[in-house]
């Protein structure tokens, strides 16, 4: 790539992705404080936080796929240099996502334990009693949420993650001490993990906003007027958000039918696959990181007229995340037991998780090419052919095989993931084919466009 025709140098891709990476390991840091927390409440707890954080899951990850498609079409404007439209659609995705998980909320806080029961109706009643306490509490933050989670898409657009990682140390950081004071000072036991959570996303909400609204800043939202509906911005941002939201969506909720299915298998399997799950986390971080940066690179390449740049820049991030996850999967795999330590397990549950994190491990060779490319598939236009395959793949291969697994041939909690394993293999092999003729496709989307 020549030099001096590049969209993004070396250094302004490093300052895009370390405040990325930092924000994300923040977040599966205080993700596992919070387990390891809740652990000294015993197994019951830490079940019953585990199986609602699989719901909330579902509703954050619909959220960040909305997200996701208001940062491509403002990276679109960025790369365009039309810094109105991107304003614009701003304040067009900060009104579809409050206005959803506001609606997401209150369903939630109506259905309470009915919902929780039809899901987890096999759990114990000291699991119930814990998950109900969490989900009530936590669903309240979930407008907080999608305000803070826009406006750090919105900075990350036109390439200052900076901002969002800033309020999110701050929002972890409230995290953290809110839950040790609720829970070894005050006693509050689970609740002590859910208001924290939901105070420091408060914080972050109001922060961002504030933030958002500087006349300095590349894109603002020009106060509560901005954030009028606006057919058309709204059809873009949906026309990438919705297939996203879809497919995202899907995945959560398959993977909330299977976290169904362990809680099927007793509370040792739920701590372990909840603990293992936990630490995992960790081999997610650079590539979710650099998802997001990806997102916006590839964005602004398209706006640009630049599809040869968005393909190389992608080669580069997905070389980048295998580099991460080679260190990564020693640390975690070599001492494992060590971690698991950490979460005062059973002799049982310490063994399951064991398994599940070596397996996980191993798997992750596959990882990158299934998860980064529909990232830059996405921000190019193909949204549709992602979430189709990604549905296909999750309930063939995730949900179906594992069902045989545990149903049919009787098998413990292991052979889940071995499930989630086939779905990862299928989605690579699938988008690195689709990926092969990626700058011929958008070359012609682009000429059409012209046109149009």
């Amino acid at each position: 790539m020549d030099e001096t025709k590049r969209l993004f140098s070396n250094r302004q891709l490093f300052q895009l992705l370390w405040p990325l990476i930092i924000e994300q390991l923040l977040n599966v840091l205080v993700g596992m404080i919070d387990v390891v927390m809740v652990a000294s409440l015993g197994e019951a707890a830490v079940s019953g936080v585990s199986l609602v954080d699989s719901i909330n899951q579902l509703v954050i990850q619909i959220l960040a796929a909305l997200t996701a498609g208001g940062t491509v079409v403002c990276s679109r404007f960025i790369g365009m240099k039309n810094n109105k439209k991107a304003s614009e659609s701003a304040g067009q995705l900060v009104f579809i996502t409050v206005t959803g998980a506001l609606a997401v909320a209150i369903l939630f806080i109506l259905s309470g334990k009915n919902l929780l029961s039809v899901i987890f109706g096999q759990v114990e009643n000291s699991v119930m009693d814990n998950a109900y306490i969490y989900f009530i509490i936590t669903s309240l933050s979930f407008p907080f949420l999608a305000l803070y989670n826009s406006g750090a898409a919105l900075f990350r657009s036109v390439g200052n993650s900076k901002i969002s990682m800033r309020v999110s140390i701050l929002m972890n950081g409230l995290n953290i001490i809110g839950n040790a004071i609720c829970i070894f000072g005050l006693h509050m036991r689970v609740s002590g993990v859910a208001i924290p959570t939901l105070i420091s996303r408060m914080v972050a909400a109001i922060l961002i906003f504030y933030l958002l609204e500087k006349r300095n800043n590349e894109i603002r939202i020009n106060g509560i007027e901005s954030l009028k509906p606006d057919k058309k911005i709204l059809s873009q941002i949906l026309s990438i958000g919705i297939p996203a939201g879809i497919e995202s969506g899907m995945f959560h909720f398959g993977k909330l039918i299977l976290q169904s299915l362990v809680s099927t298998l007793g509370t040792a399997s739920i701590a372990g696959y909840a603990v293992a799950y936990n630490l995992v986390m960790f081999l997610y971080l650079p590539g979710n990181a650099l998802g997001l940066g990806l997102t916006t690179v590839v964005g602004q390449c398209i706006g640009a007229g630049e599809p040869k740049q968005a393909k190389q820049y992608t080669n580069r991030f997905i070389m980048l995340d295998y580099a991460f996850l080679l260190a990564l999967t020693m640390v975690l795999g070599i001492f494992n037991r060590t971690w698991i330590g950490l979460y005062n397990l059973s002799d049982q549950a310490s063994l399951l998780a064991s398994g599940l994190i070596i397996s996980h491990c191993i798997a992750m060779i596959v990882w990158p090419i299934a998860f980064l490319l529909p990232h830059s598939l996405r921000a190019a236009n193909d949204a549709k052919f992602t979430m189709i395959i990604a549905i296909v793949s999750m309930w063939v291969f995730r949900v179906l095989l594992a069902y045989f697994y545990i149903k049919v041939m009787r098998q413990n909690v292991l052979y889940i993931w071995y499930a989630m394993y086939a779905d990862w293999l299928f989605r690579a092999i699938v988008f690195f084919i689709r990926y092969r003729k990626y700058t011929h496709r958008i070359s012609n989307q682009l000429a059409r466009s012209r046109l149009e």
